[in-house]
């Protein structure tokens, strides 16, 4: 298996037809996968995550945190989870400033992030965010803001947007240290793997609120 740099026209085909968001990153720091017999098998893809402050609560600032946002693979790869850890190395030596990679799993599609488990991440808990329903369709906050430069409920329906703000469900957070010097917060942070079904999860979120969630949920085409 080996890992070359994407192309834009790569990343394009593998997050529209490989991921269940059918959105493409920007700016993506991207590669292809391909497997011993050569085979192309998609993209893993990172970005700088959604907001500044990604790295605050690793007391760590922009550029020494990096978020996994796409396992866009098709199914050709001999094993996921060696695909995802040569992308690490490849990040590590590639932006040595960066310490941290964090990722999301989505409980509303039925993730819990077998994947990260698999590979030895660090499980630190879960987060809530919002969509917007306009016209029937969803929408992220962050997708309307970029668009409409407003995600505000209000501004929207007085330009006749007809929306509604949902509550999604729990995103699974992950974090994995690339420098040695996070290896210790990142063991008083972590907490026992999730294994709780979607139900019991969203109950917990009703009964301990947390943090709005300042990234896009990240999935694995095979977690």
């Amino acid at each position: 298996m080996r890992l070359e740099k994407a192309s834009r026209k790569a990343i394009e085909f593998a997050c529209k037809n490989y991921h269940y968001s059918k959105s493409v990153p920007v700016n993506p720091v991207a590669f292809s996968v391909f497997n011993d017999k050569n085979e192309w098998c998609g993209c893993i893809l990172y970005g700088i995550g959604a907001t500044n402050n990604i790295g605050k609560p690793y007391g760590i600032m922009q550029g020494q945190i990096i978020e996994l946002t796409r396992m866009a693979l098709n199914g050709k790869q001999e094993s996921t989870s060696k695909a995802l850890s040569l992308s690490m190395k490849v990040i590590k030596k590639k932006l040595p400033l960066v310490k941290l990679i964090i990722s999301y799993a989505d409980s509303e599609k039925g993730h819990n992030g077998i994947i990260y488990q698999a590979t030895n991440w660090y499980y630190v808990g879960y987060s809530t965010d919002t969509n917007i329903i306009i016209n029937g369709q969803r929408h992220h906050r962050r997708s309307l803001g970029s668009k409409y430069g407003t995600c505000s409920i209000e501004k929207l329906n007085k330009n006749g947007m007809n929306a509604i703000s949902i509550k999604t469900l729990p995103k699974y957070k992950y974090i994995y240290p690339l420098d040695k010097s996070m290896i210790e917060l990142c063991n008083k942070l972590k907490k026992p793997y999730p294994k709780k079904s979607v139900k019991s999860i969203v109950n917990d979120a009703v009964t301990n609120p947390s943090e709005e969630s300042g990234a896009e949920p990240t999935l694995t085409h095979h977690d």
